[in-house]
C-alpha cells in the first residue's frame, strides 16, 4: 500500500499527500483491506485550518520512524471532517463514550478490522508532555492490545452500538421556556456567551433567544444577544481590518482567538446580527455585519465555481496568527491609533498585539493597518465548497436584505443561488466533491434557502422546488420506525451504526431545520411526528438541542393555527 491522498481533491487530505504514512481514504477498498490483513484501522479526522492537526502532522505524520510504526501495524485512513461529517459525528460520539469527555480535532481513533471503534484520543505529542503519552508509545500499546485481545475487541460491536444508540423518553409536549432559564443561568453576563473559557459563539443558542424575545418581548432573552454581539465585535475574535470572526478564543473575554476563520461561523454571525438589528438597530453592529458580508463575498470565494470556500487557516509561515497580529514597532507611529485600539509596548499576547477596539477607528487608520498586513503571506485558504454552508450564506444575505431593505443583498442572494444550482443540483444534490455523497444538512439548508427566497421574492418556483426536495429528503433520510432523520442516506450508510444526530454542532441540527421547513411548507402530518420525536429527546439532550427548541415551538404554534416564523409569532 502507498499514500494515495495525492489523488483526492480535499485540501486537507492534500496537505498529507507527502507524508511517509501509507494514508488511505475511507472507502470499500481500504475497509476491506483491514479485514484481509486482520489489522486494526488508525482513523485520523481533521480539517485544513485546524492548528493542532498541523502540529500532529509535523511532529508525527512527517516522521519516518512514526510512519513506519503506523504502516506496519495499522491500516491508516485520513478523513476530512467537512467532507464526511457523518463519519466525524459517529466517531466523536465514540470518543465521548470511551473518555467521558468532549472530543475535538485531530481525532485519533482506533477501529477494529470491521471498522468498529475500540479506543480513541485526540492530539498525541511526539514526545510525552502535558500528561499525554508519546504517539509512538500509544501506537505500540494499541497494536499489542489488539493482538492479545482481538477476539474480545471484535465481540464488542453490539455493546458499543447499544451505548451509542440515542435514547428518548415518552414526553410529547412540555413547556419550553424553563429549558431556556437553565441556558440563561449558564451565560456570562459581563462578557457574553457561556461562562468560562474557551469561548465559542454558539450562534444557534442566541438565535433561539432572539426568537423567544420576539415571541414574548421579555428583555431577558434579548440582553444576552446584545452583550455577545457587542463584545465579539470589539475584541480580538473579530478581524477589525478585513471583517469576519475567528472560530473561538482561548480566554473568557474574546481576546485571544484560535485564528482560523470558518465559513459556518461567519454566515451564522451575519444571520444572528441581522435578526438582532431588526429588533434593535445599532450603527456599530451595522458596520461590522456589512464589513463581514463584504469580506465573505470578496475574499472567501472559490474562483473555480464562484461559491464560498470553507476556511482560512490559523497559521501562516508556520506561525499561528502571524497574519492577524502586529508588533508594537510596526504600528506605534500610526497617528492617534491608541485612541481607537488598546496599544501597549509589551503587547497583549506573546509580546505582540491583537487588536481590541476602544472606539470605531477612522478609515485612514484601517488603511494603514491593512497596508502593513498586505506585506505578510496570507493563511492557506481551503476553497472546498459545501452545499449546506453555501445555502446558509444565501439565507444570511436574505436576512441582510430584510434588515436594510437593500435590494443589492437580494440580488446577491439570487446570484449565489444560481451558482449553487449550477454546481450542486444537476441530477441529485451532493455535499462537496463527491457526487456520491450527500447529507441531511445539505437538503435541510438548501430547502431553507429556497423557502427564504420564496418569501423574499414571492417567486412560486422556489416554493415548488422546496416541496419537491422535501419529499426527496423524507425518502432518503427519514427513519420511519424511529420518526427521525438520520445524517446520511439510509441506503448508502457505510458506518457500523446509523448516524442519527439530534444535537447542534457547528451548525444547527438537520432535524431541527427540517422541522422548521415543514412548518413553513405546510407538512403538518410528518411535522407532528418529527416534533413529538424531538420532544422525546429534550429532557436528556436539551443543552445540545437549542435550535430544536425554536423549531418545536414554531411547529406547535403553526399547528395550532397561529402565524409563526423564525422571527416570532403573532399570538
Amino acid at each position: 500500500m502507498k499514500n494515495i491522498l495525492a489523488n483526492d481533491p480535499s485540501p486537507y487530505l492534500q496537505q498529507h499527500k507527502n507524508n511517509p504514512v501509507h494514508w488511505q481514504t475511507w472507502n470499500k477498498e481500504s475497509l476491506k483491506q483491514a479485514k484481509i490483513e486482520k489489522k486494526p484501522i488508525l482513523l485520523s479526522i481533521g480539517y485544513s485550518s485546524c492548528h493542532w492537526c498541523h502540529v500532529m502532522a509535523h511532529e508525527s505524520f512527517e516522521d519516518k520512524k512514526t510512519a513506519e510504526l503506523m504502516n506496519n501495524h495499522f491500516i491508516n485512513i485520513k478523513v476530512d471532517r467537512e467532507e464526511r461529517p457523518d463519519i466525524d459525528f459517529i466517531f466523536q460520539s465514540s470518543y465521548q463514550l470511551f473518555n467521558n469527555s468532549g472530543g475535538g480535532w485531530p481525532l485519533t481513533i482506533f477501529l477494529d478490522e470491521n471498522a468498529v471503534p475500540f479506543m480513541a484520543g485526540t492530539y498525541f505529542p511526539k514526545d510525552p508532555k502535558h500528561g499525554l503519552p508519546s504517539f509512538a508509545n500509544v501506537l505500540k500499546q494499541v497494536s499489542e492490545t489488539y493482538q492479545k485481545q482481538r477476539n474480545t475487541i471484535l465481540n464488542q460491536k453490539e455493546l458499543i452500538k447499544k451505548h451509542l444508540d440515542i435514547k428518548k423518553n415518552s414526553v410529547v409536549k412540555q413547556d419550553l421556556e424553563p429549558i431556556l432559564e437553565v441556558v440563561l443561568n449558564n451565560l456570562d453576563q459581563e462578557n457574553g456567551g457561556y461562562k468560562g473559557a474557551p469561548k465559542f459563539p454558539t450562534f444557534n443558542v442566541f438565535e433561539t433567544l432572539i426568537y423567544f424575545y420576539n415571541k414574548t418581548k421579555k428583555e431577558k432573552f434579548l440582553k444576552p444577544v446584545e452583550i455577545l454581539l457587542n463584545k465579539i465585535c470589539s475584541q480580538g475574535i473579530y478581524d477589525h481590518i478585513e471583517g469576519g470572526i475567528s472560530r473561538y478564543t482561548v480566554d473568557e473575554k474574546w481576546l485571544v482567538p484560535h485564528f482560523e476563520k470558518m465559513l459556518y461561523d461567519n454566515v451564522q454571525f451575519i444571520s444572528l446580527m441581522s435578526k438582532f438589528l431588526k429588533v434593535k438597530p445599532n450603527e456599530y453592529l451595522i458596520k461590522k455585519v456589512k464589513q463581514t458580508a463584504f469580506f465573505l463575498d470578496n475574499s472567501f470565494v472559490n474562483s473555480k465555481n464562484g461559491l464560498l470556500g470553507s476556511a482560512f487557516d490559523a497559521d501562516s509561515d508556520g506561525e499561528e496568527g502571524k497574519y492577524y497580529i502586529y508588533k508594537y514597532e510596526e504600528i506605534k507611529n500610526i497617528k492617534n491609533i491608541n485612541k481607537f485600539f488598546v496599544i501597549n509596548r509589551s503587547g497583549n499576547w506573546e509580546g505582540k498585539i491583537i487588536l481590541q477596539e476602544i472606539s470605531t477607528p477612522p478609515d485612514e487608520i484601517i488603511q494603514e493597518l491593512k497596508k502593513i498586513r498586505s506585506k505578510k503571506n496570507k493563511p492557506f485558504f481551503d476553497n472546498k465548497t459545501q452545499l449546506d454552508l453555501n445555502s446558509l450564506w444565501v439565507s444570511s444575505l436574505i436576512h441582510l436584505h430584510q434588515v436594510f431593505k437593500n435590494d443589492n443583498y437580494l440580488v446577491l442572494a439570487e446570484k449565489y443561488f444560481k451558482r449553487i444550482e449550477n454546481c450542486f443540483t444537476k441530477d441529485e444534490l451532493f455535499h462537496s466533491y463527491s457526487k456520491e455523497i450527500v447529507f441531511l444538512e445539505d437538503y435541510a439548508f438548501f430547502i431553507k434557502c429556497l423557502v427564504d427566497l420564496h418569501e423574499a421574492t414571492l417567486k412560486v418556483e422556489y416554493k415548488l422546488k422546496a416541496r419537491e426536495l422535501s419529499d426527496k429528503c423524507i425518502e432518503k433520510f427519514y427513519v420511519r420506525n424511529k420518526k427521525i432523520f438520520q445524517k446520511n442516506p439510509i441506503e448508502t450508510n457505510d458506518l457500523f451504526i446509523a448516524p442519527i444526530d439530534i444535537s447542534d454542532h457547528t451548525i444547527p441540527n438537520g432535524n431541527s431545520v427540517m422541522l422548521s421547513n415543514f412548518s413553513r411548507l405546510g407538512y403538518l402530518e410528518i411535522g407532528k411526528e418529527l416534533s413529538e420525536s424531538l420532544n422525546g429527546y429534550l429532557n436528556i439532550f436539551k443543552n445540545h438541542m437549542l435550535s430544536s427548541l425554536k423549531s418545536i415551538d414554531i411547529f406547535n404554534q403553526t399547528n395550532s393555527g397561529k402565524k409563526c416564523t423564525e422571527d416570532g409569532c403573532d399570538l
